[in-house]
């Protein structure tokens, strides 16, 4: 087999060192290697929070623990087997906004008892655990 030299060939550059993962970090976008990780396992990515939810989640003192994230993730993965795009999941004296796709929390919203007359929009599915 001959191999020809195209004269407007694009040379491949080299990767840049340390670049990848780390850099992926750095974005806040999941790392390449997790989500192959995961897709290998069978589980899908664990649930992220955003800087708002966050944020809210510590103003309010509220602590989710493992059972909690747990939970939150199999309700994720249900609204998303079944379409879902932006979700709400009531959970305990918690409501909070999920973006399916991304596996987001968006916002986080305490109940007491979920503050009758509370309205939430922008959502096409909702999940109470």
């Amino acid at each position: 087999m001959e191999i020809k030299h195209l004269q407007n060939s694009i040379p491949v550059q080299p990767a840049l060192p340390n670049s990848g993962v780390r850099q992926t970090a750095e974005t806040g976008r999941t790392a390449f290697a997790d989500v192959l990780k995961s897709k290998l396992s069978g589980q899908a990515p664990a649930v992220k929070f955003s800087a708002h939810a966050s944020d809210r989640l510590a103003s309010r003192n509220i602590v989710l623990t493992q059972h909690h994230i747990s939970k939150l993730n199999q309700a994720v993965q249900t609204m998303a087997e079944k379409g879902g795009k932006e979700g709400l999941v009531v959970m305990d004296n918690l409501a909070m906004i999920v973006n399916i796709k991304n596996r987001t929390v968006i916002t986080a919203v305490e109940k007491s008892p979920l503050e009758m007359g509370k309205v939430f929009t922008n959502i096409d599915s909702a999940l109470i655990i």
